[in-house]
């Protein structure tokens, strides 16, 4: 599962990062917050397609959906049955993108009830992607618009001590398959990443809030 992301990243250096053309309607950053519907920061590629870093709508909408909210919110896409669900399997085919974060949160039960969140990062300190796939929507009346899910596999020892799943993340040497430019076997990177990628840290609970802002909320928890 991954329903809540931060990103520090400015474009120029996304861009740089992915050799991809920026698009000029990049959502803000920083953000600390990214929630489902936001727009997110999307590198897509393929064989016949130089790379383009663009926004998408962060909730995959079928072709099929008359309204956005016609159906379940769909923000993940297990890798298990990505391939089977109509509402993926034309996408993991052809459509496959990166999700640029730099680290993502979840959450365990406290003794109190309460939900205790936790921000996760690469031990390296670059940026986190995550595979995606993305779908073009549009109503028949109205613009289209461009709309991903990230993919989710279930989680490494590391991961798996705060929650069973995760995304499914790429390293650089990954990018150019996932995105469709070096031939076929996509489906192999939809593994758990290594237990040495990931670290954690508890933060606070102002980001159980999808309205909060701020680099507080990616701040170490102090239980003093």
């Amino acid at each position: 599962m991954c329903g809540r992301f931060a990103i520090t990243l400015p474009p120029d250096a996304m861009a740089q990062l992915f050799e991809a053309a920026p698009a000029n309607d990049l959502p803000h950053v920083p953000n600390y917050n990214v929630c489902p519907t936001n727009r997110i920061h999307i590198v897509t590629g393929g064989d016949d397609a130089d790379r383009r870093l663009v926004a998408m709508r962060w909730g995959l909408i079928p072709h099929w959906y008359k309204k956005e909210n016609d159906g379940p919110l769909l923000i993940n896409a297990r890798s298990e049955t990505v391939a089977e669900k109509p509402a993926f399997r034309s996408a993991v085919r052809s459509r496959r993108a990166l999700a640029v974060t730099s680290g993502f949160y979840e959450w365990t039960k406290a003794e109190d009830g309460g939900k205790d969140p936790w921000f996760i990062t690469r031990r390296d300190g670059a940026p986190l992607v995550i595979a995606a796939i993305w779908q073009n929507w549009g109503p028949k009346d109205g613009e289209t618009r461009a709309t991903a899910a990230l993919v989710t596999t279930a989680a490494n020892e590391t991961m798996g001590r705060i929650h069973h799943r995760m995304p499914v993340l790429l390293e650089p040497g990954d990018w150019p398959l996932w995105l469709g430019e070096a031939g076929h076997g996509a489906a192999e990177l939809m593994r758990p990443a290594s237990e040495d990628v990931l670290q954690m840290h508890r933060v606070g609970r102002a980001v159980n809030s999808n309205r909060a802002t701020g680099p507080e909320l990616v701040a170490p928890f102090d239980e003093d």
